[in-house]
Formats: C-alpha cells, sequence, structure tokens
C-alpha cells in the first residue's frame, strides 16, 4: 500500500498559487504606490496639525523652480521670529501635495532654538507643490507654498 492518495495539494499548484498571492500583493502595492496626494489632502493634513486660519506671511520657502531628479529635492523653509520667550515658531509642518501621502516632516521648536529654520531633502512624485506651516506660540497660523517642477519623479514616477 502506498501513502500517495492523501488529500495533498500538488506542489505545482501550491507554486502557482503562491506566486498569485505574491502578485496581488506586489499589484495592490503598485496601485497604492501610484495614488497621489492633492491639494485638499495635504491641506487637510496641515490643518489636523495646526487648526485656524492659515495667513499668508512670516513663511520662506526656498527650493529649486526645476528638480532634474525628484529623488532628493533640497529645501529650507525659514520663518520670521524673534524667538523669545514671548514669541517664538512653536512648530514648522512641510506637505507636498503630489506625493502618495501628503505629510512630508513636522518640526517642534522652543525660544532655545534660536531660529525657526529647517533644511531637508523631500522626495518627489512629479511636479508639485511643497506647502509648510509656521504654528507661532500665540496659536496664529502662517503658510507659504512653492511649486517645484520635476522632470524625472523619486517616487517611481
Amino acid at each position: 500500500m502506498s501513502n500517495h492518495h492523501r488529500p495533498t495539494i500538488g506542489r505545482r499548484r501550491a507554486l502557482v498559487r503562491a506566486g498569485g498571492f505574491g502578485l496581488a500583493a506586489i499589484l495592490g502595492a503598485v496601485a497604492a504606490r501610484e495614488a497621489s496626494a492633492t491639494p485638499e489632502s495635504a491641506r487637510d493634513w496641515l490643518s489636523a496639525l495646526a487648526k485656524g486660519e492659515f495667513k499668508e506671511g512670516k513663511v520662506t520657502i526656498r527650493a529649486p523652480e526645476i528638480a532634474e531628479n525628484g529623488n532628493a529635492v533640497p529645501v529650507t523653509v525659514s520663518v520670521d521670529s524673534e524667538m523669545t520667550d514671548g514669541s517664538y515658531v512653536k512648530a514648522i509642518y512641510v506637505a507636498a501635495d503630489g506625493n502618495p501621502n501628503p505629510g512630508v516632516a513636522a518640526f517642534e521648536f522652543t525660544p532655545a532654538s534660536g531660529k525657526a529654520e529647517v533644511q531637508l531633502r523631500i522626495r518627489m512624485a512629479q511636479t508639485q507643490k511643497v506647502v509648510a506651516v509656521a504654528h507661532m506660540n500665540d496659536g496664529s497660523l502662517f503658510t507659504a507654498s512653492r511649486e517645484v517642477k520635476v522632470t524625472i519623479g523619486g517616487c517611481g514616477g
């Protein structure tokens, strides 16, 4: 008597099934990766962190007008503030409205920080706006945005 009549799944059928699940996972990841943020989703992310009305002013964004490669776009955000106990920047929030996830970074400050300035490199999937919001210690919010044209996307684009 042989044990060949057990109800088992064959190796070839198991590999086909596993390959199908793997392919489904890869396609799901690619589909999710291709989704882009919108100006509205970037605004929603920023509004969740900083409640109130955003006013133009005090915030400066320095970034290249054209980035030949979106893998590491240099961005500097600075806020005009005395940085004293009476008037200082509590936080700077940075968003990119065309990336798969709009939230890029959040930085916290105290008067001891000396100045409110951050330098970072952002991976950008496509031409889009970088938006920064400064949250002041009195609760006021200031914002600025800058469009960066990306010729070769860094997020799979």
